[in-house]
C-alpha cells in the first residue's frame, strides 16, 4: 500500500466519520463538498475533514482507495458512504439517519427533519 493509501486507511479507520473535500468544513473550496459539509454541519454530527487540496497525493489516493472518481467521498465507520448526490439522496430519504443510529453517530435529528421538510 502506497504511503497516501496507508495514511488513508488509517484516517478512516480511526474517525467515526471523515469526509475528504476540497477545502476544510468551515471554508469549502466546491459547491459539492460546501453541500456535503453543510448538511453535516447542519445535523451537528462531530466528524474529520480532510482537504484533498492540500496534498495531491491524498487527492488521487482517495479516488484509488474508494474506487470512486469524484470527490466529495464521505466515509463512516471505516466504509465508504459516497459522494454529494449519494449523500443528498440519503439525506431525503432518511437513509443518512438510519446509517447514522445504525453506527452510533451523534446527530440532531430535528435539524435532519428540517432538511427534509425544505425539501418537500
Amino acid at each position: 500500500m502506497t504511503d497516501a493509501k496507508q495514511i488513508i486507511d488509517d484516517t478512516v479507520k480511526a474517525n467515526d466519520v471523515v469526509l475528504y473535500m476540497k477545502g476544510t468544513k468551515s471554508m469549502p473550496q466546491c459547491g459539492f463538498s460546501s453541500k456535503v459539509a453543510g448538511v453535516l454541519n447542519y445535523m451537528g454530527v462531530e466528524y474529520s475533514d480532510v482537504n484533498v487540496l492540500a496534498d495531491e497525493n491524498i487527492r488521487q489516493g482517495i479516488k484509488e482507495y474508494s474506487d470512486w472518481p469524484t470527490i466529495p467521498q464521505l466515509y463512516v465507520k471505516g466504509e465508504f458512504v459516497g459522494g454529494c448526490d449519494i449523500i443528498t439522496e440519503m439525506t431525503l430519504s432518511g437513509e443518512l439517519d438510519q446509517l447514522f443510529d445504525d453506527n452510533g453517530v451523534t446527530y440532531d435529528k430535528d435539524a435532519a427533519e428540517k432538511i427534509r421538510e425544505a425539501n418537500a
